[in-house]
């Protein structure tokens, strides 16, 4: 890690605030996607987040020319978070884009949004967590009461906090939440003035660089094992008209993620060559850190798939623990004809 943090210093800060904003206006597409002799069929997919390493899947599926092959001329746009890119997909900006699978099934839930699907798993469990540093004497869930923690309002590791909290034994009511904007979370850590801030767990590189100080991370998943990570969504109206579309684009895409998984070093460099910012190093790390989400003894081999029963479950716990307004059925956020099957 000490080695790790002097590599990726010096340009870590500026991958974590790397954004590019702005999405382009969609445009009407035929069901039939031309082969790659004839006009590519033109497509916009947001990332989950920013231009990190973990969504250079992305870029390596229209490098390598997984995209192209499956007819697709894709234009990657960085996404903003799960709200913004549900309703930027549901509104026709984009035709594909990332979120957080609970942060979906809480706003399902909520009456915050509708009208989309999710049609491939990206990570197998969800990745959200709660990060701190050496020094801040938080080694257990425990050890969380007392503290002051940052986070955007509406990200999913905070609104997931009550409920991991319950599980986790943690007095809740003992915990300080403030709002942090998502690009200065890592740097109110670094200053000291909050004990640990909402994260993926594969961010513990670039909190190293950014901080200089070893990462502390409690992930959700320890003690929330059915969640699922990140999925691929489109809006409901295109699974319904295009579904063979939806199925070569998300194939293409798991190609790019199996291949960023299996080469990582190449997807670093390849996301460097398309955004100036990115720090490969930090990129193959998140990479790496990201593989064990991937895939779960519920897949097998297999990449993307979605279990009924899986979500089922993770819905069940957040009604559980009262963070839905109203009932969520699986068939209403997943749309199983068009995920992968296991």
């Amino acid at each position: 890690m000490r080695r790790l943090t002097r590599t990726v210093a010096a340009a870590a800060l500026a991958t974590a605030l790397a954004l590019v904003s702005g999405c382009s206006s969609g445009s009407d597409k035929s069901e039939d996607i031309k082969s790659t002799g004839g006009a590519l069929e033109k497509v916009t997919y947001l990332t989950s987040f920013g231009n990190f390493g973990r969504d250079s899947y992305a870029w390596v599926a229209k490098e390598k020319g997984f995209f192209k092959d499956a007819g697709f001329d894709v234009d990657i746009k960085p996404g903003q978070g799960s709200g913004a890119v549900i309703q930027t997909v549901t509104g026709g900006q984009a035709d594909f884009g990332v979120i957080d699978l609970t942060g979906g099934i809480l706003q399902l839930g909520n009456g915050q949004a509708k009208d989309f699907v999710a049609v491939a798993a990206i990570q197998q469990r969800t990745m959200a967590a709660i990060v701190s540093v050496e020094g801040k004497n938080i080694a257990t869930p425990k050890d969380l009461e007392g503290k002051k923690l940052a986070d955007t309002p509406g990200s999913v590791v905070r609104n997931l906090f009550p409920t991991y909290a319950r599980l986790a034994g943690i007095d809740g009511s003992k915990v300080t939440w403030v709002n942090g904007e998502a690009q200065a979370l890592m740097g109110m850590l670094g200053s000291g003035s909050v004990d640990g801030i909402g994260q993926f767990v594969v961010g513990q590189p670039t909190v190293a660089a950014v901080t200089n100080k070893t990462p502390v991370v409690l992930p959700y998943s320890n003690v929330m094992q059915d969640l699922y990570g990140n999925a691929l969504i489109t809006s409901a109206k295109t699974a319904k008209e295009k579904p063979e579309m939806v199925k070569k684009f998300t194939a293409a895409l798991l190609k790019g993620l199996e291949y960023a998984l299996a080469n990582p070093q190449e997807a670093a460099d390849i996301l460097k060559k398309k955004v100036d910012a990115t720090n490969p190093a930090a990129a193959k790390a998140e990479l790496e850190l990201m593989a064990a989400y991937v895939r779960s003894s519920n897949s097998g081999t297999a990449l993307g798939t979605l279990d009924s029963g899986r979500v089922a479950k993770s819905i069940a716990l957040l009604q559980g623990a009262g963070a839905l307004k109203q009932e969520v059925t699986p068939d209403q956020i997943i749309d199983f004809n068009l995920a992968p099957k296991a």
